[in-house]
């Protein structure tokens, strides 16, 4: 009887267990279905209102996206030139707004005695113009044109653009010395290799900083000219003004200084090898607030300062203060215009295909990849050709059936390391084509040129595949803008995961640029996609780059600039005493010895 008792008692534990195993085997099967679903819906943009945006919704969404960490999955306003007028109406009301940069968004020169305009294909340009436009603001930059000086009037200003002017030009003039040490020297032989992992050597010279340094003075001093009042927002641009926040605020210590890096910040352990580390540091803190395109870089600032300066780091609300003067440091991923202006009026892709077959001569069964960028060693043109010899030899039948159009206009071309580019560039092309090609037939075609944004859109929407495989990137709006021309929703871009647009357009086969195996099995898997699935991919990223698009981009800088002003009125409507407390809470920290290596 016990025996038989045992015997029951042992058959119902081993049910239970059956039963609690089939319990957890089914809870997990439906965990996994709501993680893989959860999943999915992040990948896809969030959903979009189609009603004409509400300000104050406006204000109070991004508000709330910072405070969780600056992401939402929900409704996220349609960000246009109208939101931002209102937002600038609204939030910043009789608010000038300055914008300098090395590079101008228009270019005069002088072509067989005409004057001919230029518009420069570059990200900033693409991503700042129409913020200036929509601001009407001023434009600060460099005039290198050469019919520049004939087009502006007796105070160096000319209204842009031509065609509906909508704000001012303020063309900066620089000597063939100052523009040798400040640009070619400190700005591109210094900082672009120091701030890029591409294993370029930085170079650094005492002549090259003091000439840095005098056209950074150079610029604060037109900024000055140029502001209406005591309190402009100037949105300074990029790794050639390390130094300009410090000295705006300086000569006008009321202005809203919002400085975006455009360009990726290395570690603390790299960024040590600047001499003038202290300095750039320092001048950079001027700033209201810092922007880079995504949350590493921003950490990699603040743990430079924090190794480097004396000063008080809030990690939740990331800020730093520094001399008595807090900087807000956010990223800020930067995009392109949406609608795109400048593809508005191209054909459509099967045209445009069509149109760029009969120019080139290719057959019409043939698949086309193509690369748009600068000839600069940090866009990895040369590993995607090596990428394109592994391809070839794992896939010999695509022989005489696949075709790379590189697109690479030329860059600095006064610097050893781009010359050096240049030729390499050049040399493997010639030597890749004599053993893959022949008479009819050419695998790589390099056009070393400049070529016009609509020269560019034929390319984007003729291609079947885009590669960006940069070594080392910001964002790359090159990325954004093939998403954005492929209104039929076929192509695949191929992304680099060192790239900034790699966090955002997640339905892109991401992949390793130092790694030619990767990169031609991505070319196979590319090359195999079905349209379907190609569309599938496409519609979401380009809904990505609708929602986050470059007046989203200004509009979250300028509410941060409206908080900070809105702050700032505040703090000064208090009572003296009140004002001495709260200053005495942001005294910077004293713990450790200015510039001491841990």
């Amino acid at each position: 009887m016990n025996a038989q008792s045992n015997l029951l008692s042992l058959d119902i534990n081993v049910l239970a267990v059956l039963a609690v195993s089939l319990l957890m085997s089914v809870s997990a099967v439906v965990l996994a279905a709501f993680l893989w679903w959860r999943l999915r819906s992040t990948r896809t943009a969030p959903v979009v209102t189609n009603d004409p945006p509400n300000l104050d919704q406006a204000c109070k969404l991004l508000y709330e996206f910072e405070k969780n960490g600056r992401a939402a999955d929900d409704v996220l306003v349609n960000w246009s030139p109208e939101t931002l007028r209102q937002l600038l109406a609204s939030e910043l009301p009789d608010a000038q707004v300055i914008v300098v940069s090395n590079r101008e968004p228009y270019i005069h020169n002088l072509v067989d005695g005409k004057v001919k305009l230029l518009v420069p294909a570059s990200g900033l340009v693409s991503a700042l113009e129409p913020v200036t436009r929509t601001c009407s603001g001023t434009w600060i930059a460099y005039g290198g044109g050469s019919a520049d000086r004939l087009t502006v009037d007796d105070n160096d200003r000319i209204q842009v653009p031509p065609d509906r002017p909508s704000y001012m030009l303020r063309r900066v003039w620089l000597k063939d010395e100052e523009l040798q040490g400040y640009y070619y020297g400190f700005a591109n032989d210094g900082l672009w290799p120091l701030c890029h992992i591409a294993f370029t050597r930085p170079i650094f010279r005492a002549s090259d900083f003091e000439m840095y340094e005098a056209v950074n003075q150079k610029f604060a001093d037109i900024v000055v000219e140029e502001a209406r009042n005591e309190r402009p927002i100037v949105l300074v641009q990029d790794y050639h003004f390390a130094l300009l926040p410090r000295m705006i605020r300086q000569r006008l210590p009321e202005a809203t200084i919002i400085t975006f890096w455009h360009i990726p910040w290395p570690n603390s352990e790299v960024f040590s090898i600047c001499p003038w580390r202290e300095k750039i540091l320092d001048g950079l803190l001027g700033s209201s607030i810092i922007g880079f395109h995504i949350q590493f870089h921003c950490n990699n600032f603040t743990e430079s300062v924090d190794r480097f300066l004396e000063s008080r780091i809030e990690r939740e609300d990331p800020s730093i203060t520094y001399r008595g003067s807090t900087t807000l440091v956010h990223p800020y991923p930067i995009s392109i215009e949406w609608p795109p202006v400048g593809f508005k009026n191209q054909p459509n892709a099967s045209e445009c295909r069509r149109q760029i077959f009969e120019k080139y001569g290719f057959d019409e069964d043939t698949r086309l990849c193509a690369g748009v960028e600068r000839l600069d060693y940090t866009k990895g043109i040369v590993d995607r050709f090596m990428a394109l010899d592994q391809f070839f030899q794992k896939n010999p039948d695509w022989l005489g059936r696949l075709v790379f159009l590189q697109i690479a206009a030329p860059s600095r071309g006064t610097l050893a390391a781009y010359q050096q580019l240049h030729r390499q560039c050049l040399d493997y092309v010639d030597d890749f084509n004599r053993r893959y090609g022949n008479d009819r037939y050419k695998p790589i075609i390099l056009l070393d040129e400049y070529h016009n944004q609509e020269d560019i859109c034929r390319v984007y929407r003729a291609a079947d595949i885009c590669v960006v495989s940069s070594l080392h990137d910001g964002m790359n709006l090159v990325a954004k803008e093939f998403v954005a021309t492929r209104d039929d929703e076929q192509g695949v871009l191929i992304l680099s995961t060192f790239a900034g647009a790699s966090r955002e357009l997640l339905d892109a086969l991401i992949v390793n640029p130092y790694d030619p195996s990767a990169v031609s099995d991505a070319l196979l898997r590319g090359l195999s996609m079905p349209a379907e699935e190609q569309r599938d991919r496409m519609r979401r990223m380009r809904e990505v780059v609708r929602s986050n698009n470059v007046y989203r981009w200004a509009g979250s800088m300028l509410l941060d600039a409206a908080r900070l002003r809105k702050r700032s009125e505040a703090y000064e409507a208090t009572e003296p005493a009140a004002r001495a407390e709260t200053a005495s809470n942001v005294v910077p920290l004293m713990g450790k010895k200015k510039g001491a290596l841990r």
